[in-house]
């Protein structure tokens, strides 16, 4: 399928699986929508972006470039580009696929699903938060020597449904007065979330400032007149896309969904197989309840590796070996 696709042949195929993220944790069949592969991280860059050693990453372009999700004779999901629904899912960013179902009446209706936040006012309140675990940190100013996580107070996102005539859903442009970043990175994350900002070069009509954490910390003057402002300041651990899109993420108040245990095990599954085929003796996965460790032995089988079960519930788990 892939040669063929190379060729300029347009190619129409079908693969077994329930949704997009099936597809991609299945060793065999995931080619098909560029694969996944393990990265490991050097010991400073994890603990640059605030991550595990180990990530995932899509391996090469798909070759489907749409794929449709059957879900039953009437109803369909489509995602018009796989890689970006790909990155989504590797990155945990919400999926918005287009959903197609026929009606009672025999008519094809087609459906968006967009999240529309409200108006916030960036130079408003913010309240505190936990600092994520991802690759992101928002943080207000520092007092009495501490360091405060903190967000902008904006009401919650609502989804809505929308026809394909339907007006694009327009959100406030928020203009950013960039520090010590990479100001075409920025762009590249605003693009990729849809996302609509502008970059200035004065304070005085900035709504929201991002810098780096090295340079946050030397406190320049631009960061001091921001908080003596009040302008939110926004501080990444590196000066990488991903992080920016995080940032953006909150910014924006885009909803992100929950993480799904089945999914979550799947990645964890294949992230211990490639380190058992780089060259790790055994990888101990976390405990799971035996119909995930069921897949978990049938994915650790296709890779050509041995796995067996230790402990007892609910503390049981799968260990990968090599043969």
């Amino acid at each position: 399928a892939r040669t063929i696709a190379e060729r300029g042949v347009q190619l129409i195929g079908t693969a077994h699986g329930n949704s997009l993220e099936n597809l991609l944790m299945n060793p065999t069949l995931s080619d098909l929508v560029g694969g996944i592969e393990s990265v490991t991280l050097s010991d400073e860059e994890a603990r640059r972006r605030g991550t595990q050693k180990s990530v995932l990453e899509r391996r090469a372009p798909p070759t489907f470039d749409v794929l449709i999700e059957i879900k039953d004779r009437q109803h369909l999901v489509i995602h018009h580009d796989v890689a970006q629904a790909v990155d989504a899912i590797l990155r945990g960013r919400e999926l918005i696929p287009e959903e197609r179902f026929v009606d009672e009446r025999g008519v094809i209706q087609i459906r968006r699903f967009e999240t529309t936040p409200e108006h916030s006012d960036f130079s408003g309140r913010m309240r505190r938060k936990r600092e994520r675990d991802g690759v992101g940190e928002a943080l207000g100013r520092k007092m009495n020597g501490h360091a405060y996580a903190e967000e902008l107070d904006a009401p919650d996102a609502s989804s809505k449904e929308r026809g394909m005539a339907s007006e694009p859903v327009k959100r406030n442009t928020v203009r950013i007065y960039p520090y010590g970043i990479g100001q075409n990175r920025l762009r590249a994350a605003a693009t990729a979330l849809n996302v609509p900002i502008q970059i200035v070069d004065n304070l005085n009509i900035a709504d929201a400032v991002m810098t780096l954490k090295n340079y946050y910390r030397q406190q320049p003057a631009p960061i001091q007149e921001a908080e003596r402002r009040g302008i939110p300041v926004y501080i990444l651990r590196s000066n990488t896309t991903a992080q920016m899109e995080q940032i953006l993420v909150d910014l924006f108040n885009i909803a992100v969904d929950p993480i799904d245990a089945f999914e979550e095990a799947m990645r964890e599954t294949q992230d211990g197989i490639q380190r058992v085929l780089n060259g790790a003796s055994d990888v101990t996965l976390s405990p799971q309840s035996a119909a995930i460790r069921s897949q978990q032995h049938q994915l650790v089988r296709a890779a050509n590796l041995i796995s067996h079960s230790y402990g007892r519930e609910p503390y049981r788990r799968v260990r990968i070996f090599r043969r």
